[in-house]
């Protein structure tokens, strides 16, 4: 099975991701890990080949796993990471350190889960097979630790099939929901579901009642933010921020991270709580030091192409542009013309979405619809926006195009852009993922 072969049996499966909005938090009636357990049963259970951090969150968790992963690696150990969604390519999400999965080992482990399908108890989804790709070849590889990403919530997720060692919740926010009632405890008992009594659980969320729905789930420890570990100092700096951070047993100064944005502070005392955990001691100063300065996290608030400037954030729920929102007012002043170039997908309340990216007061804002069966389309999108500027929730009326197709919004928008204005791309990961793409090959961005 070559690369492309082992990509369309996938296809061939249903994609869950992509062609639905996914499970509501308390929508659980015939959801099920048994499709999953399955699979991992047939394949002799790699997910117990190696001790597991787990991270889920509605907001960070993508961050907070390179930032484990980071940590793990400076100290020595070989650490298969999984993470979803893709911005380009599905190798990226299945990675040995720095390093993705090749073409030709991606094709080998889909080819031998392949060959082993008809023994499995039920049919299983695209994101049940790329999980068991991701455990399988991490057992082959012996990997010393896993950092596995949850795709959607947790309880079910197929992720769940692992027994997590560190659990981590990044926080609770508006996505997977319908907003109605009590949303956001339906939201935080559904994450809870990754936790086993067994587990260390690191809490990113605060609010003390949310809190307590992860303490009651179970658990051999808890580590809460704010309480147990997080920040006492923050500032900007060149290319990111300077932080200090602290934990029962530590505290770090003037650790510097390159990423940008006041919620990537949250992160990152996330991320060294869950690691200080898993090792069950200090973590030293200059090995956090060593891995942040390498962390890298394309597609959130990624700064392309300076002058002019160019930034790409996945920000697609209301909290997540809310922070893209506040990270560029705070970081970005550009002297020239702002241009928002935004799509999103359906399933989400869409003005709530794009409020705070249409309150930066964009000259024009450029409505695209991304790549997905799930997509909003471009022209729902722009009449969002419409509305939302007839109501005041912008500082200037905005010149506001309706452009389908990302590569050519790209192609038009950098055409006009001078070398002091800004593009601020923004919403699904399918828009930002093209648009990475269409930006490489503008050279926008660098190889």
């Amino acid at each position: 099975m070559q690369f492309s072969e082992a990509v369309a049996y996938l296809d061939d499966h249903i994609n869950i991701e992509a062609t639905v909005a996914g499970p509501r938090a308390g929508a659980v009636d015939g959801l099920s890990l048994d499709r999953m357990r399955g699979v991992v049963d047939v394949l002799g259970d790699p997910q117990t080949s190696a001790p597991v951090i787990h991270v889920t969150g509605t907001n960070g968790k993508g961050s907070v796993a390179k930032m484990v992963s980071a940590l793990l690696g400076a100290h020595g150990l070989t650490v298969g990471t999984y993470a979803s969604p893709h911005l380009e390519s599905i190798r990226e999400r299945i990675s040995r350190n720095v390093d993705q999965i090749t073409e030709v080992e991606f094709a080998d482990v889909v080819s031998e889960i392949a060959a082993l399908e008809s023994l499995f108890p039920e049919r299983p989804s695209y994101f049940d097979l790329l999980t068991a790709t991701a455990l399988s070849w991490f057992a082959r590889e012996a990997v010393e630790v896993m950092v596995v990403e949850v795709g959607m919530l947790g309880r079910y997720d197929s992720t769940n099939v692992v027994d997590a060692d560190v659990a981590v919740i990044t926080n609770v926010g508006q996505d997977h929901t319908d907003g109605v009632g009590e949303w956001r405890r339906a939201i935080a008992s559904e994450k809870a579901g990754i936790i086993s009594d067994r587990s260390a659980v690191v809490i990113g969320e605060t609010e003390p009642e949310l809190v307590e729905v992860f303490r009651a789930e179970g658990g051999a420890l808890h580590w809460v933010r704010d309480e147990d570990f997080g920040s006492f100092s923050s500032a900007i700096a060149v290319g990111g921020r300077q932080l200090g951070m602290y934990t029962p047993t530590s505290r770090f100064h003037d650790l510097f991270l390159p990423l940008h944005g006041s919620h990537q502070v949250d992160n990152a005392a996330v991320a060294i709580a869950a690691v200080e955990t898993f090792f069950g001691r200090p973590l030293d100063e200059e090995v956090v030091q060593e891995a942040f300065s390498a962390v890298i996290v394309p597609g959130r608030f990624e700064v392309a192409h300076r002058s002019p400037l160019v930034v790409l954030d996945s920000a697609h729920n209301p909290d997540g542009t809310a922070a893209a929102a506040a990270t560029f007012e705070e970081e970005f002043q550009p002297d020239g013309t702002l241009t928002l170039m935004v799509g999103l997908l359906g399933g989400r309340d869409v003005e709530s979405t794009l409020a705070p990216l249409v309150s930066l007061g964009a000259r024009r804002i450029v409505c695209v619809e991304a790549d997905s069966p799930r997509a909003v389309s471009a022209v729902d999108v722009a009449s969002a926006v419409s509305r939302l500027v007839s109501a005041g929730g912008a500082p200037t009326v905005p010149e506001v195009t309706i452009v389908d197709d990302v590569p050519t919004a790209i192609e038009r928008v950098t055409d006009r852009m001078g070398i002091e204005d800004a593009l601020l791309i923004a919403g699904s990961t399918y828009v930002v993922g093209t648009a990475r793409s269409a930006l490489r090959r503008s050279g926008f961005l660098a190889p």
